[in-house]
């Protein structure tokens, strides 16, 4: 007895000697450690990071302030591998209070909790590129900032990573003498500038196509690139929308009950999701044998799981799409047309679809020919380019999984002729496959809708590839006849006593009528552009459970086991 005493005191000294040892740790200091699962995992990656990060904050300021962007970013070498990194906007600027928790605290933002399409989701973005300047070059980053107010607030900060908030190095306001109103952050850190297809000039290119409202000027360190502005206009602000039922989650669903000021169970659903009615929710709460009225907090943890059990059964009215803002055919073709000039372009623009509750929608663009010499896939979430891990997204998966022979243009799994495709997701919550938000999750609804833009674009090229073939062949063929022409000519002169000449001129007559090259439209030396939509498909209507289009179904052309 008195062993068995002894080992138990011992064994109780052991658990409070590694309890002494445990503490929670800041997210800051997680990604300290733990910097690869931001995309911080080389030195030529680096840079792309930190510039898309303030540049997508440039834009998201910028649109939602309705302005049309004027954005600057300078890469300058300040000696082997190290840079200094410059992004200045015309935004509305950030208030002098939110400088230091904007850039010294990672998940710090507003974009979390909004439903509306963003390019932003988490808050670790640009405090990110913070604690990574601070981490190899220990210089802090330089925040200058004008609201408008006649004033310029400007702040030297570092991230303290055990509290996660900002380390104030300097601070100090000066009077604005110019009229610039917007954001400047300067960062200095480790990294090699390489430009290729992953490079920040390919990002930015990108980023000019789809974002064609936006003037972008880049000063790097081999010259100045300039993307000039297409159209004179923002595309449609998205509004903010509240959840989908169907995208709730027994965890989730259980906190907003305990979080909510509603008074029942069935107002609780109607005031805190989207398009559910008094009917509906009673229903719902009929079905899983709950009370309408009773009271939020008192709804036990079975009933919850039957509730979300009964949501997953039930019709709902599909989730309103006004929080998305689609870029449209006339901008995806402008923004093609001005930074590729191919001979030929077609943009297709799908309904919105729905995944896990979320509203989403998917656009493509083809380009062919011109200035492009060779195959370029574009993957855009969000108007944001994509240029890593391709292998794992869905958009590259989708594309792969498309016949493209069919369509007239070689390929192997991949496109190898000279066309540009250009693939476009967005919405509210864009399924990222990690926090580096590099590559689409493949969700079967995703790569269906992805399949359907594509083919439906690949149609249109497929017509003017035909003609454009069929014209190359009838040119051959003219250029055949005319060269035998002379020597037939002179041939039937002796036979008939006519003249050679009157004779040549027949045959040349003869000729026009028999190979018409046709007309590929457009004016010599403009790009063609197809807009045209294919002939609807038929919709029927069906119920629809998770991870499908609410409410309707496509029957699109397909290409057998690929649909």
């Amino acid at each position: 007895m008195t062993g068995l005493c002894g080992l138990m005191a011992e064994d109780i000294k052991t658990a409070q000697e590694l309890a002494q040892h445990q503490k929670s740790i800041s997210i800051s200091e997680f990604f300290e450690k733990n910097r690869h699962l931001l995309g911080y995992d080389n030195k030529i990656k680096v840079l792309l990071i930190i510039v898309k990060e303030a540049v997508d904050n440039a834009l998201d300021a910028t649109e939602e302030a309705r302005i049309l962007p004027e954005v600057y970013v300078k890469v300058e070498e300040l000696d082997k591998e190290k840079y200094k990194i410059i992004v200045k906007d015309n935004g509305p600027g950030i208030t002098k209070a939110q400088i230091p928790k904007v850039f010294g605290s990672l998940l710090y933002g507003s974009k979390f909790h909004k439903l509306r399409q963003n390019r932003g989701q988490q808050g670790i973005g640009v405090s990110g590129a913070v604690l990574y300047s601070q981490l190899t070059t220990g210089e802090p980053t330089e925040v200058v900032s004008s609201t408008g107010d006649g004033k310029l607030h400007r702040y030297k900060l570092k991230i303290d990573v055990k509290k996660n908030e900002a380390i104030i190095i300097e601070e100090d306001t000066i009077p604005n003498e110019g009229k610039w109103k917007g954001v400047q952050i300067t960062f200095v850190c480790e990294g090699i500038y390489r430009e290729h297809k992953q490079s920040v000039l390919e990002y930015l290119k990108q980023t000019a196509i789809a974002n064609p409202y936006a003037h972008i000027i880049f000063d790097s360190p081999t010259g100045r690139a300039e993307f000039q502005r297409g159209v004179e206009k923002l595309p449609p602000e998205p509004t903010e929308i509240q959840p989908h039922l169907y995208g709730v989650e027994i965890g989730m669903f259980s906190r907003m009950l305990h979080d909510s000021k509603a008074r029942s169970i069935s107002t609780f659903m109607q005031t805190e999701f989207s398009r559910v009615g008094k009917q509906t929710a009673d229903e719902i709460c009929k079905k899983a044998g709950v009370d309408p009225v009773t009271h939020p907090k008192r709804v036990t943890d079975e009933e919850v799981v039957k509730l979300v059990k009964t949501i997953k059964e039930t019709k709902l009215m599909r989730p309103p799409t006004d929080c998305l803002s689609p870029l449209g055919e006339d901008f995806i073709l402008n923004g093609l047309k001005k930074e590729l000039a191919p001979e030929y372009m077609a943009a297709v623009t799908r309904p919105p679809s729905v995944y896990r509750g979320w509203p989403f929608q998917v656009e493509v663009g083809l380009a062919y020919g011109g200035s492009i010499t060779e195959p370029r896939i574009m993957r855009l979430a969000n108007r944001v380019p994509l240029l890593y891990q391709a292998g794992d997204c869905a958009i590259t998966k989708s594309i792969m999984g498309i016949d493209w022979k069919r369509y007239g243009i070689d390929a192997d799994k991949l496109p190898t002729g000279p066309v540009a495709i250009f693939v476009h997701i967005f919405s509210v919550w864009v399924p990222f496959t990690s926090e580096s938000k590099e590559a689409v999750a493949s969700y079967p609804v995703i790569i269906k809708e992805l399949k359907l833009a594509i083919q439906e674009a690949a149609r249109k090229m497929q017509l003017y590839l035909n003609k454009k073939f069929r014209s190359v062949e009838a040119a051959k063929k003219k250029e055949m006849f005319r060269n035998y022409s002379d020597e037939l000519a002179q041939s039937l002169a002796a036979l008939t006593g006519k003249k050679k000449a009157d004779i040549y001129k027949i045959l040349m007559e003869l000729a026009e009528e028999m190979y018409i090259s046709g007309d590929l439209g457009g004016e010599e030396g403009e790009p063609v552009i197809d807009k045209s939509t294919d002939k609807k498909p038929k919709a029927k209507k069906k119920p629809v459970g998770e991870g499908g289009a609410e409410g309707e179904e496509m029957e699109e052309e397909s290409e057998g086991s690929e649909e």
